[in-house]
């Protein structure tokens, strides 16, 4: 049953890219404590988010130590937990690290709902083996119609992890999603999905998609440089670390913002620039 209620808060951490104790991403990034002051940030929001979605590419390498470590960093997240495969992450090893995130399944791909919130979730796996890019075969699209049949009014919030739009930073898009089109015949079917969420390019990207918004989430620690057209490298710069966060408001609908772990001044007041004493956890 869903749970009546008028506000509702959904947090997305993505593409954590946690490697093992000691290793270097690109021999120059440390991701663990960029994910820690990511954890620190959303534990201390007010109100604190109702669930957190972190939609792939939760480990580097894939490896059971990374995996280890990965669990280790979340483990002081007071929030609620969701994880989604990204083309860094291995199905087996996943559940074998966390074995009491029961929905995870036990074989086959990473694809459940979250039926107790306002707003309904439902995850994809598009995990292609060996790829940069991802895949939605027929078999993950039907089952993603099914899901959506089941509820066909009721506001619903998709994951995946690859988006399935175009951005524009060429050296990205590349890697794109193998079924973009037919995830966008299932999508058009309906009218109550209310956000994509994905992860894979490190930015912060919305875009309409198929009669609803598709909205891209920043990396826990590294981002892709910002280049568009054939302006861009296949790199990545080191701004801020950021989430991105989705209020339900009943009659409304879901409105995204996006929030900043590194440290900053403020608040500060509009009246008189007197510092301001912002909401404290307990």
């Amino acid at each position: 049953m869903a749970v009546c209620c008028p506000a509702m808060l959904i947090a997305q951490i993505t593409d954590t890219h946690i490697r093992a104790q000691g290793e270097l991403c690109y021999n120059r990034v440390d991701t663990a404590p960029y994910l820690e002051r990511v954890v620190a940030a959303l534990n201390a929001l007010r109100p604190v988010p109702d669930l957190v979605i972190a939609t792939g590419d939760l480990t580097d390498r894939t490896t059971p130590e990374e995996y280890a470590r990965l669990k280790g960093l979340l483990a002081p997240l007071k929030p609620r937990l969701a994880l989604v495969v990204g083309n860094h992450d291995n199905r087996d090893n996943l559940r074998k690290a966390f074995p009491e995130h029961r929905y995870l399944g036990s074989t086959g791909f990473v694809q459940y709902t979250i039926e107790d919130l306002p707003v309904r979730a439902i995850v994809l796996d598009t995990l292609d083996p060996g790829q940069i890019g991802g895949r939605l075969c027929a078999e993950r699209l039907a089952w993603l119609d099914a899901r959506l049949a089941e509820q066909p009014k009721r506001p619903t919030l998709i994951a995946l992890h690859h988006p399935p739009f175009r951005t524009g930073i060429e050296a990205m898009d590349q890697f794109g999603l193998i079924g973009a089109e037919g995830l966008a015949d299932v999508v058009g079917k309906y009218r109550n999905i209310e956000r994509i969420i994905c992860g894979h390019q490190h930015r912060s990207v919305d875009a309409r998609f198929a009669g609803t918004i598709a909205s891209i989430g920043p990396a826990t620690a590294h981002q892709v440089f910002l280049g568009l057209g054939d302006h861009g490298v296949w790199g990545f710069t080191m701004e801020p670390s950021a989430y991105r966060l989705y209020w339900w408001i009943a009659g409304q609908g879901l409105v995204s913002h996006v929030g900043h772990a590194a440290p900053f001044d403020g608040p500060y007041s509009f009246k008189d620039g007197a510092a301001l004493n912002p909401p404290v956890a307990p």
